[in-house]
């Protein structure tokens, strides 16, 4: 699974996932390149540290130099964080919109009874 998206696994279905080869390799370059952190990368494809941590071991060029590796920097894991709290904020607008639509179209309905006049266009031609 190379998704990016965040979701609430069981464990049965975690430890089924595998993440291929060139996933993880992307990962720790994206590490050593501070373009995420070991924590987004948890986050966002719900494996633990500890899983992180190997993947560094193994494919890490640093890793070969002896060099400590600390990241904290953007990435494309905290951009899809960014993006998923966008798409909530806009299914939420969404939700608001067609909550004024359906309160319009009842308020014309209530006004065409009230007042026995025709305030909505008919669509199929007919005047």
């Amino acid at each position: 699974m190379e998704t990016g998206q965040t979701t609430n696994l069981t464990k049965p279905e975690r430890k089924a996932r595998y993440f291929s080869e060139s996933f993880r390799k992307q990962k720790v370059t994206e590490l050593e390149k501070r373009i995420t952190t070991i924590a987004e990368i948890c986050r966002t494809y719900q494996v633990c540290r500890n899983t992180v941590y190997r993947w560094i071991n193994k494919y890490s060029s640093l890793k070969q130099q002896g060099v400590r590796l600390v990241v904290e920097t953007e990435s494309d894991t905290r951009r899809i964080g960014l993006l998923e709290q966008k798409v909530r904020e806009l299914e939420q607008l969404v939700g608001q919109k067609q909550i004024e639509l359906e309160f319009h179209q009842k308020m014309i309905e209530l006004a065409e009874e009230t007042y026995r006049i025709k305030i909505k266009k008919n669509s199929g031609g007919q005047s």
